[in-house]
């Protein structure tokens, strides 16, 4: 899969950036995520290869959308059996966020990227549009933190495992009235808090990687960017756990249903017979092989921004891979018209 796919999904995500990047700072969120929609889903047509998106956009916010059970690749158009051996055909799954951070882009804000995650057919859990509590940390920690702990237990316990105090550990927690009091717990302990307005993907994978002055996430987002974030730290070994938050009183933001009682049906529609239950990486990630793609669309942790130059841009986008055990960083110059001079740096 990584052999075939590998490139065509660093395409994929620099497309989506490319397109969304142009509407940076202009206040206008949802053309930013149209066109970055439009521009992944027609890189992803494509590529040779019957795909089915199953974490997708659009549900939650009337976004335009990549929908869950949307058919993308050359092998399924109605002509497929012409050019696509169904003996040889891998299905894949696909999870989606053409522009994570879409607020970002809009006001010219770090921390927005285009993202994806593959893997064959049934290796990604169906995240419903509800949301998820977090728990994101380096590898040395891993299966050593609980989300059912309390934030201060897990930060001494992360304290142990990384050998570093308390007071110099930094938790990125999503800048949310739902989490005044794990902010204040957080604080209390000693270690420090970097709030963010959006974009958790990236906060949670930075804290696969050293360097970057993130050591874990914490609270509650989105579920179908929790699995996004699995994938990756599924490929990096690093600490996730993910729950999903059904309750609307929990989050308070009346885009999760009227009633608990209405979600909890909903999940078990899905198959889903414990709403309760905590998932690692290797669960909302469970396939043999995981692909993970980003590409910075404005300037981040881990990648830099798209930046234009006359007749082309730059772009730096991000591959994780669970079947060669690499994470590559991608340094793109895109050529649209004859340059006259190519940007290095």
């Amino acid at each position: 899969m990584e052999s075939t796919l590998g490139l065509e999904i660093i395409e994929v995500v620099e497309q989506a950036a490319i397109a969304s990047s142009k509407w940076m700072g202009k206040g206008d969120n949802n053309t930013a995520d149209l066109v970055a929609v439009e521009a992944m889903r027609e890189r992803l047509n494509k590529i040779h290869m019957r795909g089915r998106i199953v974490i997708g956009e659009g549900e939650r916010d009337d976004a335009p959308m990549l929908y869950i059970g949307e058919q993308v690749g050359i092998c399924t158009q109605e002509d497929a059996h012409l050019f696509c051996n169904p003996e040889e055909l891998v299905e894949i799954d696909i999870a989606v966020d053409p522009c994570e951070g879409t607020n970002l882009v809009s006001k010219g804000q770090n921390g927005s990227m285009a993202v994806l995650a593959i893997s064959e057919k049934g290796g990604l859990f169906q995240a419903p549009d509800f949301y998820m509590k977090k728990l994101a940390a380096p590898s040395v920690a891993k299966n050593h933190l609980d989300i059912n702990k309390s934030a201060t237990h897990n930060l001494q316990i992360l304290s142990d495992c990384m050998n570093r105090a308390v007071e110099e550990l930094v938790v990125v927690v999503m800048d949310r009235p739902r989490h005044k009091d794990l902010i204040n717990e957080i604080r209390q302990v000693g270690a420090r808090v970097r709030l963010i307005s959006d974009g958790d993907v990236s906060a949670a994978i930075s804290c696969a990687f050293s360097g970057t002055n993130i050591h874990a996430l914490m609270g509650i987002g989105a579920a179908p960017e929790g699995v996004i974030s699995a994938a990756a730290m599924r490929c990096l070994g690093g600490h996730f756990q993910g729950q999903l938050v059904y309750d609307p009183e929990i989050v308070k933001t009346g885009l999760i249903g009227e009633s608990k009682e209405n979600n909890i049906a909903r999940l078990k529609s899905m198959g889903i017979e414990d709403p309760d239950r905590v998932y690692d990486a290797e669960e909302l990630a469970c396939g043999n092989t995981v692909l993970f793609a980003a590409c910075g669309i404005t300037p981040g942790t881990l990648m830099d921004g798209v930046r234009f130059f006359q007749g082309g841009a730059r772009t730096q986008s991000l591959v994780i891979s669970s079947q060669s055990k690499t994470a590559r960083f991608v340094d793109t110059v895109h050529m649209f018209a004859e340059p006259k001079l190519l940007q290095l740096k």
